[in-house]
């Protein structure tokens, strides 16, 4: 046999290689330890008594949330926009390893690309559990619908979220399906998307805060600081979910991680988390010092209107667990510990989490155009869908993981059988 017959015959087809791939993924996502099995059991229950609230209300309608024409949007929207956030933050790992060429991340910016796709799933299912009526979905589908491009920021919306959701699938696939093959991934068929993804992590969450600052008739989002709010909070809560990820993932799946990236996630959430609170306090000195009307929401949200003070504990709630985790941040000492390290980071995702969801979209529609107060607080129904979406976000995320880490680790390669004569 010739050298060019031996090298053609050590280059696996595809048409063997790739189902090899999806049966060494699907087996390395489903084998594991004890405590991994416990992990996805009990977000599989989860996920499904969510499901069983979705059916609930798909039959019998959303009279069993509590959303009104005055609050037509509620928890699941509120879910939406924190977690574009956290899908557009995982970019924050790309820029360092591709950027600037850190080696050192380039080792775990899989983990970013990975919770960017679990976080643009969860949005999706956040959608079109609001929506009520799924089987109406059809309506944004060219040629079906009126897809209304390129008029409506609605539209705009679904482009850029699917967009995001496909690049990611495309890079995070390419690279994993290469280095299984045992072949070293060529720039040109992922660096041109991973540069695009950069510029699409912030269309995305743009977007979405377009979406609402024009609306003209909801004072409360009509500001030109929404969309960096929406981005610097952004940016906070994707490097403080991946940090959990990795301390995770070095306490319990016994993984030698690199300390630098978590470094470096560490000085943006540093700079970030400061930028989110200057833009918290400039809003908040144009609502309360010029007066008027339209700051009804804003005092409504702050200090309540009368006997309508639910969302008051909120949002208080939240300024208090930003604060707290921009002065624990900026101690050099205090983030060496582990366990300090989490809890910065649980403060500031659920800081984030309360003030970009019900912080910001159920006030929008407190006070109403004609200055009704109806407030609004999730219902049971409403909040087991939502973690039920959140479980199977969840399921996703730890399941790649699972396969991703052994592929770039060179543990899980294509074993190609041959036969000597």
């Amino acid at each position: 046999m010739d050298t060019a017959t031996t090298e053609a015959s050590a280059k696996p087809p595809h048409w063997v290689s790739y189902p090899r791939f999806l049966m060494r993924a699907i087996s390395a996502a489903t084998d594991g330890s004890f405590l991994f099995y416990a992990w996805m059991t009990g977000l599989t229950a989860v996920f499904l008594v969510g499901a069983n609230a979705w059916a609930h209300q798909v039959t019998s309608g959303m009279i069993y949330t509590h959303m009104t024409d005055h609050v037509s949007w509620g928890l699941y929207i509120a879910n939406f926009t924190f977690l574009v956030g956290v899908a557009a933050g995982g970019v924050m790992m790309v820029i360092p390893a591709y950027l600037y060429n850190d080696r050192k991340m380039q080792d775990v910016v899989i983990l970013g690309e990975l919770l960017a796709i679990a976080a643009i799933i969860s949005c999706l299912m956040f959608v079109i559990a609001d929506l009520g009526r799924p089987d109406r979905f059809w309506h944004m589908m060219p040629p079906i619908g009126r897809f209304n491009f390129p008029f409506s920021m609605l539209t705009w919306d679904v482009i850029v979220l699917n967009g995001y959701l496909l690049i990611n699938l495309h890079v995070v696939g390419y690279l994993l399906y290469t280095r299984f093959l045992g072949k070293t991934p060529n720039p040109r068929w992922y660096k041109p998307f991973v540069l695009l993804s950069i510029a699409w992590a912030i269309s995305i969450h743009t977007v979405t805060a377009f979406l609402y600052s024009g609306l003209g008739g909801r004072p409360l989002w009509n500001s030109a600081l929404l969309a960096p709010r929406f981005l610097a909070s952004a940016f906070v809560s994707g490097p403080a979910f991946i940090i959990l990820t990795m301390l995770v993932l070095r306490r319990f799946g016994g993984l030698r991680l690199p300390v630098q990236p978590m470094d470096t996630l560490m000085k943006i959430m540093r700079v970030t988390i400061l930028i989110n609170l200057l833009m918290l306090i400039s809003e908040l000195f144009t609502e309360f010092y010029a007066g008027g009307a339209h700051t009804s929401s804003a005092r409504y949200l702050f200090f309540g209107h009368g006997e309508a003070n639910a969302l008051v504990p909120w949002i208080w709630t939240a300024i208090v667990f930003n604060v707290v985790a921009a002065v624990l941040i900026m101690r050099p000492t205090l983030i060496r510990h582990t366990g300090m390290l989490a809890t910065i980071c649980v403060l500031a995702f659920m800081g984030s989490w309360i003030e970009k969801g019900m912080g910001l979209i159920v006030p929008g529609f407190v006070p109403s155009p004609l200055h009704e107060y109806v407030e609004y607080l999730p219902s049971n129904l409403e909040w087991r869908l939502a973690a039920g979406v959140i479980a199977f976000g969840l399921l996703v995320y730890s399941a790649s993981i699972k396969v991703a880490i052994p592929i770039m680790r060179g543990e899980m390669r294509f074993e190609q059988e041959t036969s000597t004569k």
